[in-house]
């Protein structure tokens, strides 16, 4: 069977603290989850009922496997989560300070498991088959999975759906130049292309939506997606051009919002939906996952997504 989704890249034990507004100094308490924004967007398209392979590495420890018994339960395939030796997996903590926009401190060591793929480590049929394959800026930040994830990006042809999500966080990369870098040699690689104005200004030195997107479809991108936070979404093609209403809701913790955005994403590239109607669905999909302390376990089923539409309504 062919896989629906493979997406490549960032996996971590999630730790959220409970208070609002509480900073590390302070006393908090935890929730304990799954994270790392690849791995987020892998359970949200599962959830939506396609089929999911995850591609990563944790480390031989009792955190990765917690993880693989997770993933395993929201029905994501991990027959490439591989282990490595000795390794630790790595840990995030998120304080709600504020809880729009988490703060989250990285435990990752000096080489994390999940940046030393190889492009041996799955088969190319994997890679060239599956109908998508979502790569996460960050996974090209560090190692040899950043090569890894060009190769396989280069595997795949033009009229299949290769998703560069511009997930960027700052302590993952040497420099924004190093990051931009990478970051043009992957958009030329993708046919979508997934990000804030934040990263917008990151990988491509604009961060109007009008222009982020311009500058994606001049690159030769089929389909530009900007998130736009409280004001919505817009999605670009050569020929088309919307802005999607945002999906009004209390914010809980903002973390995981962008991946569920983007598994709803997924579906909607996977059905053949509208562009309006796929970021109608994306759109709802982060705003329920942000009405939501943790993120992979927050991650909607299609019937809650349109229970959530119907009363935006």
């Amino acid at each position: 069977m062919t896989t629906d989704v493979v997406s490549v890249g960032r996996i971590s034990v999630d730790l959220y603290a409970r208070e609002p507004h509480a900073g590390f100094e302070q006393q908090q308490t935890f929730h304990k989850s799954v994270g790392g924004s690849p791995t987020n967007v892998a359970v949200a398209a599962a959830r939506l009922g396609h089929q999911v392979t995850l591609v990563t590495k944790v480390g031989d420890d009792d955190f990765g496997d917690y993880i693989r018994g997770r993933l395993e339960g929201w029905g994501v395939d991990t027959r490439y989560v591989g282990s490595i030796a000795g390794a630790q997996t790595p840990l995030a903590f998120a304080a709600l300070t504020p809880p729009e926009t988490p703060t989250v401190m990285f435990y990752r060591g000096a080489a994390a498991p999940d940046t030393q793929l190889v492009a041996s480590d799955v088969p190319d049929e994997l890679m060239t088959t599956a109908k998508i394959l979502w790569i996460s800026q960050g996974s090209l930040s560090q190692g040899s999975t950043a090569e890894a994830c060009l190769t396989w990006m280069a595997l795949r042809t033009r009229d299949q759906h290769t998703i560069l999500d511009l997930d960027y966080r700052p302590s993952l990369w040497a420099s924004v130049e190093d990051a931009r870098s990478m970051a043009t040699r992957a958009i030329a690689l993708a046919t979508v292309v997934v990000g804030n104005s934040e990263e917008c200004e990151v990988a491509l030195g604009v961060s109007d939506p009008d222009a982020a997107a311009d500058a994606l479809l001049d690159a030769g991108v089929a389909l530009a997606v900007i998130k736009l936070g409280a004001d919505g979404a817009l999605l670009a093609t050569s020929t088309e051009r919307v802005r999607v209403a945002p999906t009004p809701i209390e914010v809980v913790c903002g973390l995981g919002a962008g991946d569920a955005f983007g598994g709803a994403l997924c579906h909607g590239l996977l059905e053949g939906l509208s562009l309006e109607d796929s970021g109608a669905l994306a759109n709802a999909a982060g705003a329920l996952v942000a009405t939501q302390l943790t993120c992979a376990d927050a991650m909607p089923s299609l019937d809650e997504l349109h229970r959530v539409m119907e009363d935006a309504a």
